[in-house]
This record gives C-alpha cells, structure tokens and sequence, in this order.
C-alpha cells in the first residue's frame, strides 16, 4: 500500500505495527491524493476544519505543527528559522482510503476510482525497501557542555517557581543529504517499529515518524489522552533489562516527571468534557519498545463539545510542554535553538463520523528534498531533580535510535 502510494504528491500512512496496548480502529490506514484541503490560511483553522467536516462529513488527515500554539495563544511567538515548509496546520480529504483493521483479517479500499484496479496496482507496485542508505553524520544544534549548561539553567527557573517541569529539545541535522524518503522509515520502522508510527509526504516535504505516543482518540463521546513520561533503556541481557524496567516503575523522580502531566491532561480534558467525567484509567503504566521502556498513563473523559475543541483546549500536549503550560511554552522558545515546526505536533486521521486518532510526533525525521535538509529533534522532560549527564544520555539514546539508521553496522 505505501510503496503505490508514494507516487501522489500527498500521502499519509498510519502503522500501528500490530501493538497490543492501546489499540486504535485499525492495524494499518492510508490516504493518499487530495480531493479537496481545509485552508491552512485560516486564522482559527480548527473552526474551519470543524465547519468542512460537519458540511460535508468524510474522511480528513492531515497534521497540526507545534507553532500552532501562537493562534491558540496570539502572545506566544516563533522567532527560530523554519527549515522545513509545512503549513501550520493541513488536513485533506483523500481520494483514497485503505485500511487493514485490527485482526489484519480484512483490507478496505474506499476510492473514487476502480477499488478492483487499485488493488491490482498495489499488488503490483515494486518494492521500496531495496537499496543501502547512505552513511550520514549528524551535527547537533546544542554540543554537550551547552546542554549541560541548559538544563541547569532550567532547573533554576524551576528552583525560582516559573515552571514545575519543562520539554527541553535538541535538533539534529545533516545539511545536503540525498536519501530516499521510503527507503528510510522502511528501515526506520523495522529497526523501532511503534504503534504511531506514520510516513507523511505533502510535496517535497516528508516526515518519518516511529512515535510510541498517543495524543489524543476520541471514539463516540470518549476521548482519550494517553501521555508518555519517563523512559528506561533496554538491555540485551534480560536480568538487566528486567531490573532497568523495575527502576523506571519504581523511580520516584519519572513518577512525579508523569503525574505532573497527568495532572495538565485532566485540567484540559475538564475544558471540553462533562463536568466530572474525566478520570485516569491507568497511572504509570510501564510498556516495552525495542530501545526503550516507557511510563505511560491514560486520561478519559466524555466529551460534549464539538470535536475540535478537544484538540483546541489541550494542544500542544503537555507530554511536550511541561507546566504551566504558557509558562514553559516562552521558555522552550528562548532556550531552543530550533523552530520545532511538526516536530511535538501530530498527524492523524478523522473519520466521516467525527472519530479521530491523532499521535504525537516524536521519534521523527522529517526530509526537505528540495534543500536536501534532513533532521529530527529530542529531549526530554526536566524537573528541578533531573541530573544534566542522564539528561543529556536519554537524549542521546533516543537520538542514536534515528541516526542509527544511517550507519553501516546496526
């Protein structure tokens, strides 16, 4: 389906790579050519993609950047340099839909085409896997001693009472890389297969995403937060892998790290959900991924409020922010040395009904073919406990899982 899919100039592909937790609607799903686009141009963009969907209900992908925060909250500016080109926030209705459900027992074609002719051309389509990557080094926009110093610098706003924790991000790049855009989450997500991962390609622009987090599903009138805090690495040896995956369950420091975001995630749930319906249905959760252990929790409540406000009142996520959350957000903006542009946004999905299911984009690549810009972006949560070295070494753990794929020996 996504090597066929790569010829149309929109696609967005959604993998969930058959992960038990947290299941979605679906195993796989895919859209590709645009019939028709919610202008991005539009001051409040998410009323407009409101009104298009409630005219016409059908089906809608698309993203929403992180600097969508600055019409959510018109005081917070974005003065970092933009490398990449996506518009700020994009959804399209597609010509085509295919999706393989959750038993990966049936696939669905919904197009305006012959569904008879584009399954043939999808059985047909070559194989994209093919080929070697090119061997590519990363530089940092951040060197150890800055990041270092960072996170001090932090911990001092913490001690002085301007935030209680905070996403801090580093942006890797590789300036005049030539790589195939498929080729690379082909690899991406067999080495770091995830339940969000996704394949995003809006012209020239391409984003490969192995993301393990949830942003936001609504399902009926249930919406679901599910917010990542608190990472272990993993361990060939199982004992050590084992006793990692215990230490992360037990550490208070990740715990606080997590109730802290849980705690954000109530309060914008409670903004657009019946009074009293919001809840957390489970409090540090630990899940297994090929590199990492991860803390995740999951925050539900009944929404009665049009769909979009559920995205409106709790965006950006606060698994990417910190709190409080304006607070933490004019921070980000003058310690980062990046424009986080899509990076801790989101791509997903909504359905003619008024479902979605929108991920959280980290774990990421993102390609600007037309300047040969390759990057991604990683971090982590600091609270004024956090040690600067097992900062800088989760960052780096989660930086070496992407640049890994441009290495000869794996």
């Amino acid at each position: 389906m996504l090597n066929w899919s790569s010829r149309f100039s929109i696609v967005l592909f959604l993998d969930n790579n058959s992960y038990a937790p947290n299941p979605g609607s679906y195993d796989c799903l895919l859209a590709a050519d645009a019939v028709s686009f919610v202008s991005p141009g539009e001051l409040d963009a998410l009323t407009a993609l409101q009104e298009a969907h409630d005219s016409r209900p059908d089906w809608l992908f698309g993203h929403i950047c992180y600097d969508y925060k600055n019409r959510l909250e018109p005081k917070l500016p974005s003065s970092n340099e933009h490398r990449h080109t996506f518009p700020l926030l994009q959804f399209f209705c597609p010509a085509t839909v295919c999706s393989i459900n959750r038993e990966q027992t049936a696939l669905t074609i919904e197009t305006l085409q012959d569904p008879h002719e584009i399954y043939a051309a999808i059985c047909a389509a070559p194989d994209g896997t093919a080929g070697e990557l090119p061997e590519l080094e990363f530089k940092a926009r951040a060197g150890k001693e800055s990041y270092l110093q960072t996170i001090n610098d932090l911990r001092l706003h913490i001690r002085d009472g301007d935030c209680y924790e905070i996403n801090y991000c580093v942006e890797g790049y590789c300036e005049d890389a030539t790589v195939d855009p498929l080729a690379v989450f082909h690899k991406l997500n067999r080495l770091s297969p995830a339940p969000f991962a996704a394949w995003y390609k809006l012209d020239r622009q391409y984003m490969m995403c192995a993301s393990p987090e949830r942003y936001i599903r609504k399902d009926g009138d249930r919406v679901v937060s599910q917010p990542i805090k608190g990472t272990a690495r993993r361990d060939a040896d199982p004992i050590r892998d084992k006793a990692n995956k215990d230490a992360l369950r037990s550490s208070i420091k990740e715990q606080a790290e997590n109730v802290m975001i849980v705690d954000l995630v109530r309060n914008d749930l409670a903004r657009c959900c019946a009074t009293g319906s919001v809840q957390v249905d489970e409090l540090f959760g630990i899940y297994s991924f090929p590199q990492v252990h991860q803390m995740i929790s999951t925050v539900s409540g009944r929404l009665n409020a049009p769909f979009t406000d559920a995205i409106r009142y709790s965006f950006p996520m606060g698994s990417m922010t910190g709190a409080p959350k304006f607070k933490v957000m004019q921070l980000i903006e003058q310690y980062e040395q990046s424009c986080r542009e899509l990076f801790a946004g989101t791509v997903g999905y909504i359905t003619p009904t008024g479902d979605f299911d929108f991920n959280v984009v980290i774990r990421s690549l993102f390609y600007n073919e037309s300047t040969k810009y390759l990057s991604y972006q990683t971090g982590g949560a600091i609270t004024y406990d956090s040690d600067p070295l097992q900062e800088w070494e989760e960052m780096r753990l989660k930086a070496w899982a992407l640049e890994r794929i441009f290495k000869r020996a794996d």
